[in-house]
């Protein structure tokens, strides 16, 4: 921000009854000089996300809801750490016409318009299972269902494709042997735009085998950030990967409006584009840290 950065620091050490020598207000300046640069620097250079749920923080059971009962089973098992986390595994692979769903608790969307899902998961090969039917498959299902409430039940909504949405069918990278370890696979799809309360999401197996050892719902966000003498509020992405969303700025303290609107766009993957529009300093004000201050001119 900008402040009259001595007459700041005096008013502290009289309230403090504390008296600091020159070098300790020096210190203090370049403190905060590379701390805000650090900042601005994060904001543009790297992009953010924000949790909405994610599987490897369950402390209990997750309880998803399965269709039919004999398909997805909920069973404890260990991240790449080793620490405990809970996981879904299916493999009817010796029996015809599979067709298991599995259901997520409904996830509150918090007025983003896009999400992403990070799947974990492992699969095994086919070819490594012996006698099996022609129908082993190595692939599954991602789907979700937008709800303006928590209102689904066991038999609603019907599990099929429409109501359910489909967002992608999902290939492993790689698949595992009976004399290998699981492989995990790491894939991340994303869907939008959302309109409604939350949404569930859906997994469907058409007959794998495989094990989906975690899921993470996320949005993608651009961080508050300062650029031309203006502060932009966080943001968070568009309905589509390729939208752009304009925040608007306010100038920081002692700073002026000289080209307006003031504004910021936010790309999908949640980095900020070229500024818009500048404020400049007060007269009296003298710009500092890089265009995110105004401290007071000096004699």
């Amino acid at each position: 921000m900008c402040v009259p950065f001595v007459d700041v620091l005096c008013v502290e050490l009289s309230v403090c009854g504390i008296q600091i020598g020159l070098r300790s207000a020096v210190d203090l300046f370049l403190f905060i000089f590379f701390s805000l640069c650090l900042i601005v620097l994060f904001s543009f250079c790297f992009h953010f996300s924000e949790t909405l749920m994610d599987t490897k923080w369950a402390t209990t059971e997750l309880a998803w809801t399965a269709h039919p009962e004999t398909g997805w089973e909920e069973v404890s098992g260990y991240d790449d750490a080793m620490n405990p986390i809970r996981t879904y595994q299916v493999c009817n692979v010796r029996e015809l016409n599979q067709n298991n769903w599995l259901r997520s608790d409904f996830i509150p969307r918090k007025d983003v318009l896009r999400v992403y899902v990070e799947m974990k998961f492992t699969v095994r090969d086919c070819n490594s299972i012996p006698n099996i039917p022609g129908s082993c498959k190595e692939t599954f299902n991602l789907f979700y269902y937008e709800s303006d409430s928590d209102s689904a039940t066991a038999t609603s909504p019907f599990w099929m494709e429409n109501p359910y949405m489909k967002v992608d069918t999902i290939a492993p990278d790689e698949s595992f042997s009976m004399l290998e370890s699981g492989r995990v696979n790491t894939k991340v799809r994303s869907f939008g735009p959302l309109s409604k309360a939350g949404f569930y999401l859906a997994f469907q197996d058409l007959g794998a085998c495989m094990s989906l050892i975690s899921v993470r719902v996320f949005y993608k966000k651009c961080s508050t950030t300062i650029a031309n003498f203006a502060v932009f509020p966080e943001t968070a992405t568009g309905a589509e990967a390729t939208s752009l969303v304009i925040a608007p700025g306010t100038c920081v303290p002692n700073a002026l409006e000289v080209s307006v609107p003031l504004k910021l766009y936010c790309n999908g993957d949640g980095e900020w584009m070229v500024p818009v529009g500048a404020c400049t300093c007060m007269a009296g004000f003298e710009p500092a840290m890089k265009e995110t201050q105004s401290l007071v001119t000096g004699p």
